[in-house]
């Protein structure tokens, strides 16, 4: 790893990131244990056991939702965590056993709270059921119960049942060879999540995993531009969003782009040694102005990794 690269993202995260954030680079970089990383991660963990907080910085509600839940599963998946009885975990299931905020066989991706606290114009809740996506947040979600929860458990049943119809609804969505249909780029990634849980599980009765990842090898090399010229000024998705070494099933696909990725996260690097956020909100700009230092210490993190997995 490029030494002058990593000096410069360890400066901008001693001096800017949030506590969580710092936890989770002394983490992966500085020999930082997993007890203070999960400690400073339960702060954002409220009593039903969802989480909330901004702990998704696009996000200020303090309340819990699934996104801010989500967000917290993809840091105990970020760091490898399996341990099924510590309190974090547990606490998650009963959030998503409860079914609070679950409507339609899905939980939802925004919730009426939201609007009380700044947040991004796509948080937005207008209850309109078709601004909730039906596959994010729910299908990453689902993942992480079957990987996490009690098989006997009632909602471990659910989530079996959520998979098989999830897959079966999203895979009939792109059968017709005649009108090909372009993927939605997040939709993909929690479908790239899902199928990371089930291998983690070995749990291959529930859906056919080699049918998914055939499908997701496909959508992932549609996903990527072509056209690197937009990885400049665009909130496009890289392959970074996909794998995260070498060692992944999409990165033979995906060669040139991964290769190239690397290139480009050593260039676009900023004097204050984080990288751009391609987008912004429309409103609550002081709030803004303080969700994209956690984004960017977000994207650091997310870019070391890369770099660090890739070489």
């Amino acid at each position: 790893m490029n030494s002058s690269t990593y000096l410069s993202a360890a400066t901008f995260m001693q001096r800017n990131a949030r506590p969580l954030d710092y936890a989770r680079w002394q983490f992966h970089f500085e020999d930082g244990s997993v007890e203070q990383l999960l400690h400073t991660l339960s702060y954002y963990q409220n009593e039903d056991g969802g989480f909330g907080h901004a702990l998704e910085p696009d996000c200020h509600n303090p309340f819990s939702s699934p996104i801010q839940t989500w967000a917290a599963t993809e840091i105990i998946n970020e760091i490898g965590f399996r341990d099924k009885t510590h309190p974090i975990i547990v606490s998650i299931l009963s959030y998503l056993s409860s079914k609070e905020h679950f409507r339609d066989d899905c939980w939802l991706s925004s919730i009426p709270s939201n609007n009380e606290y700044p947040h991004a114009p796509w948080w937005e809740y207008d209850n309109d059921s078709t601004s909730n996506n039906r596959y994010n947040p729910t299908v990453a979600l689902v993942g992480f119960i079957i990987r996490f929860a009690d098989a006997n458990s009632n909602l471990y049943h659910l989530a079996c049942r959520l998979a098989k119809d999830l897959y079966t609804s999203y895979e009939a969505m792109f059968s017709d060879l005649q009108a090909p249909k372009k993927p939605e780029m997040h939709t993909v990634v929690c479908f790239v999540k899902l199928l990371d849980y089930l291998k983690q599980t070995e749990a291959k009765d529930i859906i056919d995993t080699s049918s998914l990842e055939q499908l997701l090898r496909l959508q992932i090399k549609q996903c990527i531009p072509s056209d690197r010229n937009e990885w400049e000024t665009k909130y496009i998705c890289k392959p970074s969003w996909y794998l995260r070494s070498k060692n992944s099933v999409f990165y033979e696909d995906n060669k040139a782009m991964a290769d190239y990725e690397m290139e480009y996260i050593v260039k676009s690097q900023l004097t204050d040694g984080s990288w751009s956020i391609p987008w912004s909100w429309n409103d609550y700009a002081d709030s803004w102005e303080l969700s994209k230092i956690w984004w960017k210490a977000h994207g650091i993190i997310m870019n070391m990794l890369y770099l660090k997995g890739m070489e």
